[in-house]
C-alpha cells in the first residue's frame, strides 16, 4: 500500500443514469469519443460482466444503496420511496467516520417527482446534499440543498454537479468523504445536450449495433454526444483529484444505474433482458491496491457492489445485505463470484407497460442469458459467447432443452435464496404493504389514467 494512503480511503463514485456498458472506447466501441473514461479504465479494473439486477431507476438505485434486492428494499418501482430504515452506504461510511455528500439526480424519494428531501433519515445518510428527486431538464435544471428553496441552474446540469462535486471534494481535509455524483444523462431527452458536442457525431455515419435495425440515427447520435460530454467531466474530477494530490488515497468508480436498448432488437430504453439493458459499465481505480489495466470478467452485479466496496474499504458490511463481497475482484484478483446474476422486474412501469412487457425474471451467467414469465412460459435465452448480439433466441430450440433446464435452475435458487414467490405485481405491492404508496405514484404518474390497483382492497 502507498506510504501516504490513509487507512481510510476516499470514495468518488461517478454515477450515470441509462448508459449501457457498449457505448465507451474502452469497451470496444471505437466510434464513441471517451478518452477520459478509457484513461480511467487504463489506470485500473473494467468489469466485462457488471450486470443491472433490476434494469429500470428507481429499484436498481434502491439496491446500489442497501445492497438487496427490490423486494427486500421495497421500492420495487419508479417513484416509490425507498423506506428510510434501511441501512445504506450513506448510514454506514458516515458512522465510520466520513464525510458523506449527495449530488444529482436522487429517484428514491416517491412522489411528486420535485419533492424536497429534508435533512434526516429520508436522506440515508449523506450529509451534504445538492439533490433534486428527479428531473431530466439539463438546461432547465434545479436542486435542493438545506431548504425547500429549489437553487436553479445556469447551463448545462452535469457542468454545474461538476462544479460542486470539486467543491466538496476541495473542502474535505479533516476528515475521507464518500461523495456519490449522480448525472441524469445519457438518459432521454437525447437532443439535450452542448451543441459543440452534438457536432461531433454524424447520424448518418454512425455504425450501428448488428441487432438494430430501425433505430432514431439522431437519438443515437444525441447519447454518443451526452457521454463525451460526461467525459470531460470524468477528466474535470480526475484533474480535481491530482491537483489537491488525493490520487493515491481515493477510489474512484464510474458506473450507471442501467443501460438503453436504443432500438436494438426493436426495443427502447430499458426494464428488458438483453445486454443493451443490463449491461453497464463498471470501472474503479484504486491506485496501489486495484491492478491497472486489468479486463475482469467476474459477474459483478449491482447488489455486489455496496458490499464489496465497503469490503476493500475496511468497513463492516452491515446485517441483511443480499450481494456477494467481490472486493477481490475489485482488486483485480482471481474471483470467479456468482454462477449467475439474478435478473428481476416485480413490478412493470413506464416503458414496459406501454410494451405490454408483464413481470419477469431471469438469470445472466458469463455464458447465457435467460428469462421468462411468471406462468413459467420462456422468453429469451441466448447463448451470448456465440451469439455476443443476441440475434438467435433460443428459447424453443430442442436442442436447448437440456440448457434451458439447468438454467431454470439457476432462477429457481435465486428465487429461494430472496424467497421471492413471482407473484402477479400487484400482490407483491399487496403482500408489501405498499397499497397507499402506489396509489399516490399512480395518481401522480397516470393522472387522466391512473394505473390504479381495483384487484387491492
Amino acid at each position: 500500500m502507498n506510504e501516504h494512503r490513509s487507512s481510510k480511503p476516499n470514495l468518488l463514485f461517478i454515477y450515470t443514469d441509462q448508459m449501457r456498458a457498449q457505448a465507451m472506447g474502452c469497451a470496444g466501441n471505437s466510434q464513441v469519443k471517451t478518452p477520459n473514461i478509457d484513461r480511467l479504465a487504463a489506470q485500473g479494473v473494467m468489469f466485462t460482466n457488471s450486470v443491472a439486477n433490476c434494469p429500470v431507476c428507481t429499484p436498481n438505485r434502491g439496491v446500489l444503496l442497501t445492497g438487496k434486492y427490490p423486494l427486500s428494499h421495497k421500492a420495487v418501482a419508479n417513484d416509490l420511496p425507498l423506506p428510510p430504515d434501511d441501512a445504506s452506504w450513506g448510514n454506514v461510511l458516515r458512522d465510520a467516520g466520513y464525510s458523506t455528500g449527495y449530488i444529482g439526480k436522487w429517484h428514491l424519494d416517491g412522489v411528486p417527482r420535485d419533492r424536497f428531501t429534508p435533512p434526516g433519515e429520508r436522506r440515508h445518510g449523506f450529509d451534504y446534499w445538492a439533490a433534486w428527486n428527479c428531473s431530466h431538464a439539463y438546461f432547465n435544471a434545479r436542486y435542493f440543498r438545506d431548504e425547500p428553496v429549489p437553487i436553479s441552474i445556469d447551463g448545462y446540469e452535469p457542468d454545474h454537479q461538476t462544479d460542486l462535486a470539486i467543491e466538496f471534494i476541495r473542502e474535505q481535509s479533516d476528515q475521507p468523504f464518500f461523495l456519490l455524483i449522480s448525472w441524469g444523462t445519457p438518459h432521454a431527452p437525447y437532443q439535450l445536450v452542448p451543441e459543440e458536442y452534438r457536432q461531433l457525431y454524424d447520424p448518418e455515419t454512425l455504425e450501428l449495433r448488428p441487432n438494430c435495425k430501425n433505430p432514431n440515427r439522431r437519438a443515437l447520435a444525441d447519447y454518443y454526444a451526452a457521454i463525451t460530454a460526461l467525459d470531460g467531466n470524468v477528466g474535470r474530477l480526475m484533474d480535481a483529484l491530482d491537483g489537491m494530490n488525493l490520487t493515491q488515497e481515493t477510489i474512484v468508480v464510474f458506473t450507471s444505474d442501467h443501460g438503453d436498448m436504443l432500438w436494438s432488437q426493436d426495443h427502447v430504453k430499458k426494464e428488458r433482458p438483453w445486454d443493451e439493458s443490463i449491461l453497464v459499465p463498471f470501472i474503479i481505480r484504486y491506485p496501489g491496491v486495484a491492478a491497472e489495466g486489468k479486463k475482469h470478467d467476474a459477474l459483478l452485479s449491482t447488489v455486489d457492489v455496496m458490499p464489496s466496496l465497503l469490503s476493500l474499504m475496511g468497513t463492516p458490511i452491515p446485517d441483511g445485505v443480499e450481494g456477494m463481497d467481490l472486493s477481490a475482484a475489485l482488486r483485480g484478483e482471481p474471483c470467479d463470484g456468482p454462477e449467475s446474476a439474478f435478473l428481476t422486474i416485480p413490478v412493470p412501469v413506464d416503458q414496459a407497460v406501454g410494451a405490454g412487457i408483464g413481470e419477469w425474471r431471469g438469470v445472466r451467467t458469463k455464458r447465457h442469458t435467460y428469462a421468462r414469465w411468471k406462468d413459467g412460459s420462456g422468453w429469451v435465452l441466448y447463448d451470448n459467447e456465440a451469439d455476443p448480439y443476441q440475434l438467435r433466441n433460443l428459447i424453443d430450440d430442442p436442442n436447448s432443452a437440456g440448457l434451458r433446464t439447468e438454467l431454470e435452475r439457476e432462477l429457481r435458487r435465486h428465487l429461494n435464496l430472496t424467497s421471492d414467490c413471482f407473484l402477479p405485481w400487484q400482490e407483491h405491492i399487496k403482500e408489501l404493504g405498499l397499497q397507499e404508496t402506489w396509489y399516490r405514484r399512480e395518481e401522480f404518474m397516470h393522472p387522466k389514467n391512473p394505473r390504479l390497483l381495483d384487484q387491492i382492497p
